[in-house]
């Protein structure tokens, strides 16, 4: 594994329901593990229908107030728990797992804006979990979910009207991204990782994820329009914008590893090119941040605890051109 990839996987953990859960057979959800595991997840639902983030659903049940749990569509939550518990219907025929799934996909398509977008978590609230959020691509991940759903498969089950509202769901959530994509000198480019809920600009989330282009989301976001199986031409044309953006904003020469603990730029005219997280709306140069939302040229002039806590660099762009290559509309 590159020194780079090592340090990201130390600095931004996400623990959620294991992807391997997803496959399992109709034989393991009828046994006594999967019943358990299965009994697990249902406990963890909020009353809303969505699930809690940062933790794996699965492994042990929650005894606490139904009504204290507060779930999110951040962090891959809410989509897998809903993904299992419809294997989980499909192989046991548990009305209980129905129920579940059919109020979580309620919850989702219930919680998207008029404009097309998701919140971070809904209700939304005040704070910045009500923007329009592609950070840790949450709103890439719940359209491919509905993609899913009216696609059929194991969500058979679910009614013709749901499936009719997943669709326009999805559609108007195509919408959405491409009216979020930033214009500059008369051209797409990439995304900010929130955008206002009502206005579309670029957001601030926490103090140091100032409004930007997004290095890290922006590609999720152009794989996910590169996966629609007939593009319009205006997705046609964000993707051949964004692709572009990313080809200039290509950092080379450099590599990033951990030296004793801590995380450091070095030069490296071999090194394979790398991008930010965030890049400068206006100057289009890299910036990054402590706590205090002050922006900086280098990853050094920030303090460690954001240094070593936060994906900075990744080589999101590599995997982006890699799938435009194979892209029989580029």
């Amino acid at each position: 594994m590159r020194p780079l990839l090592i340090s990201l996987l130390l600095a931004s953990p996400v623990f959620a329901l294991p992807e391997s859960l997803l496959e399992k057979s109709d034989g393991w959800f009828k046994s006594e593990e999967g019943r358990r595991a299965t009994a697990c997840v249902l406990s963890w639902q909020a009353p809303a229908g969505d699930w809690p983030k940062n933790q794996d659903n699965s492994a042990k049940a929650y005894t606490g107030e139904r009504k204290k749990l507060k779930g999110t569509f951040d962090n891959k939550a809410t989509t897998d728990e809903l993904r299992f518990v419809a294997r989980a219907f499909a192989a046991t025929g548990d009305e209980a797992c129905q129920k579940a799934f059919l109020t979580g996909l309620d919850h989702i398509l219930g919680s998207q804006y008029p404009n097309g977008g998701w919140p971070q978590s809904s209700p939304p609230g005040k704070g910045y979990p009500r923007h329009i959020t592609f950070n840790d691509n949450s709103m890439v991940r719940l359209l491919e979910f509905l993609r899913e759903v009216v696609s059929g498969g194991a969500y058979r089950f679910v009614s013709k009207e749901r499936k009719s509202k997943a669709s326009a769901a999805f559609d108007r959530g195509v919408s959405c991204i491409l009216k979020c994509q930033i214009v500059r000198n008369g051209g797409p480019t990439v995304w900010c990782a929130q955008h206002d809920e009502e206005t579309l600009a670029p957001a601030a989330a926490r103090s140091y994820e100032l409004p930007s282009f997004s290095g890290s989301e922006s590609a999720g976001i152009l794989r996910f329009l590169m996966s629609l199986e007939k593009p319009s031409p205006e997705v046609v044309r964000a993707v051949k914008g964004g692709v572009a953006w990313f080809g200039s904003a290509a950092i080379k020469g450099i590599r990033v590893e951990k030296v004793d603990g801590d995380r450091k730029v070095i030069e490296d005219p071999k090194a394979p090119p790398l991008w930010a997280r965030f890049y400068d709306l206006e100057t289009g140069k890299p910036f990054f941040c402590d706590r205090d939302g002050v922006k900086k040229n280098a990853l050094s002039e920030i303090g460690g605890e954001r240094r070593n806590g936060y994906a900075w660099y990744g080589n999101w762009g590599e995997s982006l051109a890699n799938a435009y290559a194979k892209w029989p509309h580029r």
